[in-house]
């Protein structure tokens, strides 16, 4: 891939010093970050108001924790806590890729954290 980027780099930078990208339409102009398209028309008032009100719509809820996560992991030392982040964020990252809704996750959650409840005082006896 570092051959591809390298290439695709070359030729910006070519296209560049020919000014290419000179005089495009909304050349200087801020970019529409609120591109709102992709939200079903039903939601869009709503997921303004979150979003207003700094919450991320649920389905992103989890992206943002996983972040979380990765920001913690660089600055703890401590072998347990991190061995318990790292499972959360592999948690999470699992029901990302198996496609699970967000609102499913606290129910996995909560069936995993009594089933390792159950088989810690299992060893405890």
């Amino acid at each position: 891939m570092l051959i591809l980027e390298t290439i695709a780099e070359r030729r910006i930078s070519e296209a560049q010093a020919r000014g290419e990208f000179d005089n495009l339409p909304g050349a200087g102009a801020p970019l529409a970050l609120d591109d709102d398209a992709l939200v079903p028309e039903e939601l869009r008032a709503a997921y303004r108001v979150l979003k207003n009100a700094g919450f991320l719509p649920p389905q992103l809820e989890w992206h943002s924790e996983i972040r979380d996560i990765e920001r913690l992991l660089q600055s703890i030392e401590d072998g347990s806590e991190r061995a318990q982040l790292q499972s959360r964020m592999n948690f999470l990252l699992a029901c990302r890729s198996a496609g699970r809704r967000h609102e499913d996750l606290r129910v996995q959650e909560h069936y995993l954290e009594k089933l390792v409840e159950r088989l810690t005082s299992r060893r405890g006896t």
